[in-house]
């Protein structure tokens, strides 16, 4: 019994995890005024037929703040690669030059900036509801262990410590949101 107890705590930690990464991921896409490779993450390239990554046909550099430069691999594939930026709908202008992708990354507007910030308000409450069903599930767990013999003192210090461990993942998730606002914002 108290084998499995220390399972669903174990189980708990490592579930609040994903949401965490997940939230990273979602942040490193959000571009806060200057390049960054993650941001073309989500570029899909027709491949021989098949839609394939960009970073799998071509490698992404930033030379500079304000820029991004694609080298494609195969000379013939800059054409699509160019078509594939411009379907995203990154809102961002890709710059042929023949033999590689440049793409200047233009300064964010205010208005640009808060509905960034928006943005990542809403990735967090996900991550924080993704943290809250864990724990709800945890302590669904526990409720039943209890009625399979656990003792009720343990179940209310196992569902204290699932709370720690929730609270503890929370401020986690706040202190991303506030270092991505904080570097959205900086002009």
């Amino acid at each position: 019994m108290e084998e499995e107890v220390e399972l669903i705590i174990e189980d708990t930690k490592d579930r609040m995890n994903g949401p965490l990464q997940r939230l990273d991921q979602e942040l490193s896409k959000l571009r806060a005024g200057k390049a960054s490779p993650a941001m073309l993450e989500t570029v899909k390239v027709e491949y021989y037929g098949a839609p394939t990554p960009l970073s799998q046909v071509a490698t992404v550099n930033t030379p500079d703040a304000r820029t991004l430069v694609v080298q494609p691999w195969e000379k013939k594939m800059i054409d699509v690669i160019e078509k594939a930026i411009m379907v995203a709908n990154l809102g961002l202008t890709p710059i042929n030059d023949g033999s590689l992708i440049r793409i200047s990354i233009p300064s964010l507007t205010e208005e640009r900036r808060k509905d960034l910030v928006k943005q990542v308000k809403t990735e967090a409450e996900n991550a924080k509801v993704s943290i809250r069903n864990i724990r709800r599930d945890a302590n669904e767990m526990l409720k039943k262990l209890l009625k399979d013999g656990l003792p009720e003192d343990v179940e209310k210090d196992k569902q204290i410590e699932i709370q720690k461990i929730t609270d503890n993942a929370i401020v986690k998730i706040e202190e991303k949101v506030v270092a991505k606002e904080a570097d959205i914002m900086r002009i």
